[in-house]
């Protein structure tokens, strides 16, 4: 690959991350950050929750929505991935998955209510198109049988061949995917939904730390543990338990849904015959006012969020690299990674809201903190990879910016433009927690009962997230750093 074409994309990449920087609201409101700070990290030491049977309920309504929400997901991934060939299916699943869980468990709020129905769907519908996007391309990858295998019975050769050859990756995405699915299961709970990040909301609300720590703790604890209980052997035990578990899957409401679809995101004007011009101006103000700050809002976040990844994960990486520290770091290392990576950007937003006060800084570190410590521990892998010749310097900053990093550079771009439209979907919704990007005008309008608004919103910011995928699989084929979901890691989709 031409380094003229990694030198202009990264001169780019960093002008408009430090266009970015100046554009930002990064002022820190709180009055005593460093008391509120001390306060926060020494309850640690001492570690309580009030009532543990509600933690335990929490905790268990956290898993089998999980569960069960992976489970059905998985079946319909699959299936649609045998239709992804189809435009139509192409961009309806782009959509589905540009949106947000949260926004989903916003919407169905709207619909169904507060109850395992809504937190399942949030789950389900974002998490079956992207399973459907990643089976498809694992599917073709495994595509390269010599023709005379598949034979004139292309079903057989399909489930015989092809589905075998493909399983093991298909399974290996799939387990991560379910890691994911419990992140995003207990940070439903900000909405109200009762699984762990409703008391990690009320226990941060009440200043009772020690709670928070608790429950951040024992959640990284299910997630480091998640290969001894959630296997081939106990998953037929927990998919039914669960169901037993989760009884209570009322709320749907056939009326409520039709309601919804015909009228209550019908715009306002063209609801009650109000007539072009009304419509016009409707459009024209929410236009003005709304999307065109919060959408600029979102890039600029999700700009500097990128930016502050990459210099992250460059730092990160000699942590987790043979080449670089001893076994001792390396082990430490991981442990602080895995900590970072599996705490869900929202919650780490959230703590950083309570530190800093809301500006744009909470959710720039919190971007960069989880997103980095993964493309930082996917780094550190592949020079761990790397041989080097008997006449390697000896010298870790020659070897570092010499040795290393013109090896790994290609795939560091490939990681960090895979992160994009992740780093997207999360600066939009972090506006929930009164950032002024496109969240925060979304949780709004809900907050009026607004949904015309809402939806229009939504549909903006699915388009922004659409456009952010198709910049960043140009520029990888630009840089021609493509890489295959079998080899760069599941952990990037």
């Amino acid at each position: 690959m031409s380094v003229t074409n990694n030198t202009k994309v990264s001169v780019l990449f960093i002008f408009i991350g430090l266009l970015s920087f100046f554009l930002a609201d990064l002022e820190i409101s709180t009055v005593d950050t460093t008391q509120l700070t001390k306060d926060f990290f020494y309850a640690i030491l001492h570690l309580q929750f009030n009532d543990y049977s509600l933690l335990f309920e929490a905790f268990l309504n956290t898993i089998s929505i999980a569960i069960i929400a992976i489970f059905v997901s998985a079946i319909i991934g699959f299936f649609l991935a045998l239709f992804f060939g189809n435009v139509l299916v192409r961009i309806s699943l782009a959509i589905t998955r540009a949106i947000h869980e949260l926004f989903w468990a916003l919407i169905f709020l709207q619909i169904f209510g507060l109850n395992t129905l809504t937190a399942l769907l949030a789950i389900i519908i974002p998490y079956s198109a992207i399973l459907g996007k990643v089976y498809a391309e694992i599917l073709e990858e495994h595509d390269t049988f010599p023709k005379v295998l598949r034979g004139k019975n292309s079903f057989s050769y399909f489930l015989f061949t092809k589905i075998p050859d493909a399983f093991p990756h298909l399974l290996s995405y799939t387990l991560y995917r379910f890691e994911c699915a419990l992140r995003s299961t207990a940070i439903l709970g900000f909405v109200g939904i009762t699984t762990l990040g409703y008391y990690l909301s009320s226990s941060f609300m009440q200043g009772i730390y020690s709670e928070v720590w608790m429950i951040l703790i024992l959640f990284y604890i299910v997630v480091a543990t998640i290969r001894y209980w959630f296997n081939k052997y106990t998953f037929p035990f927990l998919l039914i338990g669960s169901f037993f578990y989760l009884d209570d899957f009322s709320g749907f409401n056939l009326d409520n849904l039709i309601r919804f679809v015909t009228n209550d995101i019908v715009p306002h004007p063209i609801r009650n015959d109000l007539g072009l011009d009304a419509t016009i101006s409707w459009f024209s103000n929410i236009f003005s006012n709304e999307i065109i700050p919060g959408t600029i809002n979102t890039i600029v976040l999700t700009q500097l969020s990128l930016l502050l990844t990459a210099f992250l994960a460059l730092l990160l990486f000699p942590l987790v690299s043979k080449k670089f520290a001893n076994k001792p770091t390396i082990f430490t290392s991981h442990i602080f990674l895995v900590i970072l990576r599996s705490t869900p950007e929202y919650i780490l937003a959230y703590i950083f809201l309570q530190l800093f006060g809301p500006s744009m800084l909470p959710a720039a570190l919190a971007l960069m903190l989880h997103n980095g410590s993964i493309i930082g521990h996917l780094i550190g892998n592949e020079t761990n990879l790397i041989v080097l010749g008997p006449d390697k310097t000896q010298k870790s900053i020659n070897l570092y910016f010499f040795e290393i990093i013109p090896r790994v550079y290609n795939q560091f771009l490939a990681f960090l433009f895979y992160r994009w439209e992740i780093i997207m979907r999360e600066s939009a919704i972090l506006g929930i927690l009164g950032i002024a990007t496109l969240g925060f005008f979304i949780d709004s309008a809900i907050a009026d009962f607004r949904l015309d608004k809402m939806f229009l919103l939504l549909v903006v910011t699915a388009l922004l997230n659409i456009v952010v995928d198709l910049i960043s699989r140009r520029v990888r084929r630009y840089l021609r750093v493509e890489e295959n979901i079998t080899s760069c890691g599941c952990s990037l989709k």
